[in-house]
């Protein structure tokens, strides 16, 4: 029965994705399609230059022989539906091609590559501020639940209340005024240092870079996840069998971790795969005001250059990343809640 169930996880993941991919395909071939074909005609004239002793209709000839093979190649010729059907059967197999206009740190235009550079600055920095706000948010739920209407409960509640509603950006601009110009502690934004530096200074330096915008996102973060996990254990710890396990005369340390956690597991796991998801994106303002080159930048740059091929491949790749997420969190639960395993319903 479990197997069942995992086996039609994966292909309504794969479903979900094909279908999005569709979509997204329809939504930007008309964009895709008016830069392409200036691209065609900006090669064409670059190859009309370089004729020489040809007459003005042999050169017209040739624009149009070479306008066909160009649409020819780009599918250009064929129908609408063909066009975007072909163009979402390469980005579900991630055959993005070459970019129109944005190249890669050696200058190459291939977009997997391009994609390529901006991924791993995004998982450094926000899946490490992500890991990050869950286990301090863990612990302090942890406490507030235990110690739930004592002065640190309250207190950890009002600064929950007021931190979780504050812009991201503005406490970015805060920081930096504070950190950056006022105490001249770390760099206002970007990767390295120019002229980047050799060896384990390399590493030292890109650790300077992301601490000021590794601490923003901590301190703006943690503080939902505690007051979530508070509200679910502490609603687990007023259901009778923790009260008859305290009849029994079980510790509250074997309670919390025995019994308590064991039935919070689920949506506690939730929050934590869903944050960790989310974090791979990255976050198109966050970037930008911290010049870091992730892909919500990488994002916002293709939307700006219309260059559709780097749109769709960083679409492709972050809704693939999600969706063999989700499917790992709902095959998850199976082994987290038992009811899965035979068929039952949550």
């Amino acid at each position: 029965m479990f197997t069942y169930f995992v086996i039609k996880r994966i292909l309504k993941g794969i479903i979900m994705f094909i279908i999005l991919m569709f979509m997204s395909s329809a939504i930007f071939n008309t964009v895709s399609e008016k830069t392409l074909k200036a691209q065609i005609e900006e090669n064409i004239n670059a190859e009309v230059r370089g004729l020489s002793n040809m007459r003005a209709e042999d050169v017209d000839n040739f624009i149009k022989e070479r306008r066909a093979y160009y649409y020819d190649i780009y599918w250009l010729n064929r129908s609408r539906g063909e066009r975007i059907f072909l163009r979402a059967i390469n980005t579900i197999t991630f055959q993005f091609g070459k970019s129109s206009i944005m190249m890669d740190s050696n200058g190459d235009r291939t977009v997997i590559k391009i994609i390529g550079e901006a991924l791993p600055r995004s998982i450094i920095l926000f899946t490490t501020a992500s890991i990050i706000q869950i286990i301090i948010g863990l612990a302090v739920g942890l406490i507030k639940a235990r110690k739930a209407g004592s002065p640190f409960d309250r207190t950890t509640s009002i600064f929950t209340m007021i931190v979780y509603g504050m812009p991201t950006w503005w406490l970015s601009m805060i920081l930096i005024m504070a950190f950056v110009y006022k105490f001249n502690l770390f760099p206002s934004g970007g990767v390295h240092s120019v002229p980047t530096p050799e060896g384990i200074m390399y590493f030292l330096d890109m650790l300077w870079h992301m601490a000021l915008p590794l601490l923003t996102l901590v301190l703006i973060g943690f503080w939902g996840i505690s007051f979530v996990v508070r509200n679910i254990v502490l609603n687990i710890l007023q259901e009778d069998y923790i009260m008859v396990a305290r009849a029994r005369g079980l510790t509250e340390k074997s309670i919390l971790f025995g019994h308590t956690l064991r039935s919070a597991a689920p949506p506690i796991v939730t929050i934590t795969l869903l944050g960790l998801l989310g974090s791979i994106a990255g976050s198109i303002i966050f970037e930008g005001i911290f010049s870091w080159p992730g892909l919500g930048n990488l994002y916002w740059i293709s939307v700006q250059q219309n260059d559709i091929p780097v749109l769709m491949g960083n679409l492709a790749i972050t809704t693939a990343l999600y969706q063999l997420g989700l499917v790992i969190l709902d095959i998850s639960y199976g082994f987290l809640d038992p009811r899965i395993k035979v068929g039952g319903k949550l």
